[in-house]
């Protein structure tokens, strides 16, 4: 018998792993609930990637166990093909660098490409 949290982290794991990009954010994307949601939003928008927004503000068990998931203490949580990319600083500094898009080529993630975020 698994336990909620088990299941919790299954459910996490499952939603990762079937998705190319996730964000677990506060609100969703179309009512960002926090700032760094809001600024991780507004880039995966501009850049005009599809992406899986997963409110934890919905949910306790998620909140909590995507934190346990990653072992990051922080929400917004970005993942691209099943990999912790980071969080708002991270997204926002990788997308400045150009390092966002790369990563989305690398893992042949849809995006616009005649966008650009530079700093």
């Amino acid at each position: 018998m698994t336990t909620p949290q088990q299941d919790v982290q299954d459910w996490i794991r499952n939603t990762v792993a079937s998705n190319d990009v996730v964000l677990f954010m506060k609100g969703n994307k179309n009512m960002p609930q926090c700032g760094f949601s809001a600024q991780v939003d507004h880039i995966l928008r501009l850049l005009g990637v599809d992406y899986k927004d997963v409110n934890v503000l919905a949910d306790m068990g998620v909140r909590e166990g995507i934190k346990a998931f990653s072992n990051w203490p922080t929400i917004p949580q970005l993942y691209v093909k099943g990999e912790f990319v980071g969080g708002c600083d991270i997204v926002r500094e990788m997308a400045e660098a150009g390092e966002l898009t790369a990563l989305f080529d690398d893992k042949g993630v849809a995006y616009d490409k005649s966008k650009t975020l530079t700093a």
